[in-house]
């Protein structure tokens, strides 16, 4: 597993942008798609490619292309957000849906839905969550993917913790994370400081941010 902390003007301009509790939802949200995009890069950095041809108005010409489809599976709710940017630069991906949620006897994420392409096995997979705090839906997300015949993973995040990195670097040491930022942890009840608050209100305008309140997953 490698961890790929990204570093570009851009993406620290954006990721100020998310962070501030003064930015509006739709502000929240332009700067997220800004950052996908960007992330898009680097995460498709090492994907295989294939050589072949194609016919321009005036010739044959050699091209390369990526040898394996590519599948988006955003985490609900919050990493729909994430969506929109990464089909920007990747629209002839498919997509698949994971739904999360906590189990409230065990504490343990648990999925509730599930509706993925066909021949997982073939495509190189990125998951998207914008917040990897404690690593318990990410870990569990990835272990039913696998599950499913997805042998290829990436994880893609705007934020990340220590605790969720190395939770996933012990879960699931074959799969590269991707994130804008590395934070400096957890508070006392799991969630990420300094954050940028709840992706997932932020996005869709359901809740007021207030200034301690910190997303965790």
């Amino acid at each position: 597993m490698s961890l790929h902390v990204l570093d570009h003007p851009l993406i620290h301009e954006n990721l100020a942008i998310i962070r501030d509790k003064h930015t509006t939802a739709g502000g929240f949200r332009s700067a997220v798609d800004t950052l996908t995009g960007l992330m898009a890069y680097p995460l498709t950095e090492q994907l295989p490619e294939i050589q072949t041809t194609v016919l321009t108005p005036l010739m044959e010409a050699k091209v390369a292309r990526i040898a394996s489809p590519i599948v988006l599976v955003p985490i609900l709710r919050a990493g729909l957000g994430m969506l929109a940017g990464m089909q920007q630069m990747i629209p002839e991906a498919a997509v698949g849906v994971l739904g999360m949620a906590r189990n409230e006897k065990t504490l343990m994420p648990e999925v509730y839905y599930a509706k993925f392409p066909d021949k997982l096995s073939e495509a190189e997979v990125i998951v998207l969550d914008p917040m990897l705090a404690t690593g318990g839906s990410a870990a569990e997300a990835l272990t039913e993917l696998k599950a499913m015949g997805a042998k290829h993973l990436r994880m893609a995040c705007l934020v990340a913790a220590p605790e969720g990195v190395s939770k996933l670097t012990l879960e699931h040491p074959d799969v590269d994370i991707y994130t804008c930022a590395l934070d400096s942890g957890l508070n006392a009840q799991g969630y990420i400081l300094p954050g940028l608050g709840d992706a997932g209100d932020r996005l869709f305008g359901t809740e007021v941010v207030l200034q301690d309140e910190q997303h965790a997953k």
